[in-house]
């Protein structure tokens, strides 16, 4: 007999500074098939879209686990226990805002170009070469996953 799994979609709150969750560096995903994990990416992209985000890492809505989710253009990215790869030594200074540190928009020197190696939400592995807004996305995400915000990175 075939069990069923029924994922409710739910806004999830997102914590705010200075909240100790934002700080703690995160745990890897051992299954990617977890249902919870499963249930916190569908979750998760449910708030980003509500927020009008472009980002959003699983701690800053209080879950100590490597999962980012980024809807860009016509893009969605899922990416479990991401891992900057490579970064460029060529350097760009971009405005950034964050949905836990709610209207503070600081100028971050970010690296132009990425390449990430993560999961995607079914477990795949997947490489992103990334430049740009993309780029510069997914390291503010991964940051979020170190405990890393946009206010640490201001020289």
């Amino acid at each position: 007999m075939g069990g069923y799994i029924i994922y409710f979609m739910a806004t999830l709150r997102i914590l705010t500074e200075p909240d100790p969750i934002l700080r703690r560096k995160c745990a890897e995903v051992a299954d990617p098939s977890d249902p919870f994990i499963q249930g916190l990416i569908l979750n998760m992209q449910e708030t980003l879209k509500k927020f009008k985000g472009i980002g959003l890492a699983a701690p800053q809505v209080g879950v100590n686990k490597r999962v980012i989710v980024v809807k860009l253009w016509r893009s969605d990215y899922v990416l479990i226990n991401p891992r900057l790869n490579h970064q460029s030594r060529e350097k760009e200074i971009g405005e950034e805002g964050c949905l836990s540190l709610p209207g503070l928009f600081l100028n971050i020197e970010r690296s132009k170009k990425v390449r990430v190696k993560a999961l995607d939400a079914k477990g795949k592995k997947v490489k992103i070469k990334a430049k740009g807004l993309l780029a510069r996305v997914l390291q503010h995400e991964i940051d979020h996953l170190d405990g890393v915000l946009i206010k640490d990175k201001v020289k």
